[in-house]
Order: structure tokens, then sequence, then C-alpha cells
């Protein structure tokens, strides 16, 4: 999964647990909603504020009436709990987005290129 250009999506991203569901992007996972109903699918994009983007998916209303979807969209405000599959390994993951988030905010290296902050303003 790429990582998000905005300077504030990434400092949002950074400093919450929704780099961990950037992290499983590609993994089938289960997402229950706030109205009691669960779409299963794949996970194709997560954005700083918990927006989830899945794929060939399996959608329960809260009747238990399941229809298949080819694309769902869930806004963060109504997510209540995202499973997280038991294959993936949850630091590693974690630690793997924030080097991306790193690598993107410092891409320069030190003295080189292009800084997203200025140490002091002119």
């Amino acid at each position: 999964m790429e990582v998000t250009h905005s300077i504030r999506e990434r400092t949002i991203t950074e400093n919450s647990l929704v780099v961990l569901l950037q992290g499983i992007h590609g993994h089938v996972t289960t997402v229950d909603l706030r109205d009691e109903s669960v779409a299963k699918g794949r996970i194709v994009n997560v954005d700083a504020f918990m927006n989830i983007r899945l794929a060939e998916v399996l959608y329960t209303d809260r009747q238990g009436r399941a229809t298949h979807l080819a694309d769902f969209f869930v806004t963060g405000r109504n997510v209540r709990y995202v499973h997280i599959p038991d294959e993936v390994n949850i630091i590693k993951t974690i630690e793997s987005q924030l080097q991306k988030i790193h690598r993107v905010r410092n891409f320069g290296g030190e003295g080189q290129g292009r800084k997203e902050y200025l140490k002091y303003k002119k």
C-alpha cells in the first residue's frame, strides 16, 4: 500500500492504530459496522480517517441476509471493529508501516533533498 501524500494524514496515521489497518492491505478480514452488519472482504485501501475500501465482499446485514459485492466502502465513523487476521504479526506490521512513513518524510536523507518541515522560519 502506498503511503498517503498529505502531511496531515501521515501525521494522523503514525500517531494512531490506523497504521496497523494500512499494513494489512491485501488481507481478507471482517469489518463489524455500527449498525450491527458485517462486511468480509479483501482490504484495498485504508486512509488516515479509517475509511475502508474492501473488494470481493460478503456483506451480511443485521437480519442475517448475505449479499456478494464487488466493491464496498465504509466511512471510519461507521466502523465498530476490524478483525486482524491471525497470520499478521502486529508488531512487525506497525514497524514496517512506520518505516514507510518516515522514509517518505525524510526521503532526501540528512542534508539532501526537500524536507517537509523547516527547522526555522525565515
